[in-house]
């Protein structure tokens, strides 16, 4: 099983592995801080070898890179890997975003359900069942958020099952939360948050998460 280092170390940008598999231009590595789609949160940008990485992905528990047809990197090489940093940290900011304001919507909207969500580096969006507009609610929520964020608060995020690669973040005295994606270690690091509603259809909502600088 690939060593996931982008769990232990979210703000690691670089890494010296090993190819453990080639199938053409997809490779497996024995350890990675490249994190692939899931969750909603977007794939990182990068490289392996010092080929760009087109596409990442996970099968169960393994992630597969796909690379150039001609990368030529074969099984027991040495390789680096390298993330675009900005774009991983603008992500970690959102997704935590994305992940707090839906904590508030479920603390407070009894039978709110999520249907949908994405992770992308310019925004957070999660769509949710709900049969009235949210957009009186918005102020109320960015408020709440926005005080979270202001304290600085610590996020601690651990395995709730290895073996089964299932973990958490958890902020002490508000929640505890599933989650495998990358998330910044303070709450403060998000910075000033905004929410704007979006109409996707009756019955359902959008709320569009920005965040500043």
């Amino acid at each position: 099983m690939t060593k996931k280092i982008f769990w232990d170390d979210p703000y690691q940008t670089s890494l010296t592995t090993q190819v453990i598999r080639v199938e053409g231009p997809d490779v497996h590595l024995a350890s990675t801080i490249f994190f692939a789609f899931s969750g909603g949160q977007e794939s990182d940008a990068g490289s392996i070898g010092g080929h760009a990485v087109t596409a990442a992905r996970k099968e169960g528990t393994e992630i597969v890179y796909t690379l150039d047809d001609e990368h030529g990197l074969a099984v027991g090489q040495e390789v680096d890997v390298r993330i675009d940093w900005a774009r991983r940290y603008r992500l970690m900011r959102l997704h935590f975003a994305a992940e707090l304001v839906l904590e508030l919507f479920y603390q407070s909207l009894p039978g709110v359900g999520k249907v949908g969500a994405h992770i992308a580096q310019d925004k957070a969006r999660i769509d949710f069942v709900w049969t009235e507009s949210i957009a009186p609610l918005l102020p109320g929520y960015t408020q709440q958020a926005q005080a979270i964020i202001d304290a600085n608060l610590d996020i601690v995020c651990a395995f709730e099952d290895e073996a089964t690669e299932r973990r958490y973040w958890e902020i002490a005295g508000f929640s505890r939360v599933p989650c495998g994606g990358t998330h910044v270690k303070r709450s403060g690091e998000l910075g000033q948050i905004r929410l704007k509603r979006n109409n996707i259809g009756r019955g359902k909502e959008r709320v569009e998460i920005y965040l500043t600088p």
